[in-house]
């Protein structure tokens, strides 16, 4: 379904954040018979639905919402509203059409788009294949789930988009290159389970994409695939990491080194199979990788991580803290742990419990010497599932703050402490910038007053 089918129907816009109003303008622009925002969680934090919005689609609110929302034709849902909503159910057990922004959206771009996703990395990854196209004169329009809604891109030859699972589940059009980057459980309360979640996202890759790349060496996502014809990252005959001309490992393609993987300033094995999917990606489009290796070893000198990634503050007693705060599973957090192998580690851990299962993080913990200090809500589980670990230091704290200071006591020097809480930010912070802001605070205070 496009834009211009619109034309003519009763539409129901549900939701009225950025996704909601942005789907509002873009239809009102092709002719609806009909159009109205429906918005069932509207509270005090909502942004004023006045102007132009409301001359397009008046704002219906509370129970009444269902309503309008069953009389529709169409139903255009943000990425907001989850799979499991009660009128989610109900609307499609009725056989009302039900569709996305990022949906229509696709259907009329899709062969000029790059869309990735992934439970871990697809920030990194899309940033990275944006940065690294521009770099070798291939401009190109990056959004998607960066707060960037679609219908509000620009006109371009070239899109990058970072998708979330919740963008995947309608779509109806998969891009010309669909990447995925890992898989494992996440948002299940939202999807209504595993199965669904993978059936979400992986949606992606479910309408014709020309060219699938994937990281190779995810078991998971190996499995979910099947034989399905995809460039699998990290194999010999693709873009992976091997001893290069000097001995030390450099990045490949096939069986021609590309540069150093000194190169990239980003820690963690998963970032260098982050940047093997990007020049993959590169490679699918037709850049020559190799010809251009050492403007793109320039380029990817320069890329600067991401926000609240494996984030180092800076800190006077020598001490390395990192804020990975958007590590909200404990795969992700697993991910980063790994980052700092053969540093005395310090992880805070915790946050909204949403019932996941933390034996995953218990092995991988098994053999490893580190300190774990658990935070609410979740951090008491956390923590009891890690019990009885031989290497395993853990204790539960009152609050991030007393995490901080605690970390400061029992970290050796030249250590890491590292806030990657396996679980979101919501319910104690706002929202993970929050978090992140508590967590730098507290580093700068207790470095300025130890004693406390």
């Amino acid at each position: 379904m496009r834009l211009s089918d619109l034309r003519g129907r009763t539409v129901a816009v549900w939701g009225t954040g950025r996704e909601g109003r942005a789907a509002v303008i873009a239809i009102a622009a092709h002719g609806p018979a009909g159009l109205v925002a429906v918005d069932d969680s509207a509270n005090f934090l909502a942004l004023p639905w006045e102007g132009p919005l409301a001359e397009a689609a008046p704002l219906v609110t509370g129970e009444e919402g269902f309503a309008r929302l069953a009389a529709a034709e169409v139903v255009v849902r943000s990425p907001g509203v989850p799979n499991t909503h009660p009128w989610l159910v109900e609307l499609r057990r009725r056989g009302v059409t039900v569709t996305q922004g990022s949906a229509l959206w696709m259907a009329d771009h899709a062969r000029r788009t790059v869309g990735v996703t992934g439970s871990k990395g697809k920030s990194t990854t899309s940033s990275l294949i944006s940065h690294l196209l521009t770099a070798v004169d291939r401009p190109n329009v990056f959004g998607g789930n960066i707060g960037v809604p679609l219908l509000d891109l620009p006109d371009a030859d070239l899109y990058v988009l970072e998708l979330s699972s919740y963008q995947c589940a309608d779509l109806t059009d998969s891009p010309r290159v669909a990447v995925v980057t890992a898989l494992f459980p996440e948002h299940l309360d939202a999807h209504g389970g595993e199965r669904e979640y993978y059936r979400d996202k992986l949606n992606l890759l479910a309408h014709g994409p020309q060219t699938i790349v994937v990281n190779g060496a995810d078991p998971r996502l190996a499995a979910e695939l099947g034989d399905r014809p995809a460039v699998r990252v990290g194999s010999p005959d693709t873009t992976h990491v091997a001893p290069g001309p000097d001995g030390t490992p450099w990045f490949h393609l096939g069986d021609r080194p590309l540069f150093a993987r000194a190169v990239l300033p980003l820690v963690g094995r998963h970032n260098e199979g982050n940047l093997c999917v990007a020049l993959a990606v590169l490679d699918a489009l037709g850049v020559d990788v190799a010809a251009r290796a050492d403007t793109l070893a320039v380029a990817v000198a320069g890329f600067q991580g991401l926000a609240h990634r494996l984030t180092e503050i800076a800190d006077p007693s020598g001490l390395t803290f990192v804020d990975d705060t958007l590590a909200t599973s404990p795969y992700a957090a697993m991910h980063a742990i790994d980052a700092y192998e053969g540093r005395p580690l310090t992880v805070i851990v915790g946050g909204t419990d949403r019932g996941l299962d933390y034996a995953p993080l218990r092995e991988h913990l098994a053999e490893r010497e580190i300190t774990v200090l658990g935070i609410p809500d979740s951090g008491e589980r956390i923590v009891a599932a890690l019990a009885g670990l031989p290497k395993v230091r853990a204790e539960v704290v009152d609050d991030l703050v007393a995490a901080v200071g605690r970390a400061r006591e029992v970290t050796p020097a030249g250590g890491v402490v590292l806030l990657s809480p396996a679980a979101p930010s919501y319910g104690r912070f706002r929202n993970f910038e929050h978090r992140s802001e508590v967590f730098a605070e507290a580093v700068r205070d207790t470095a300025a007053h130890p004693a406390r």
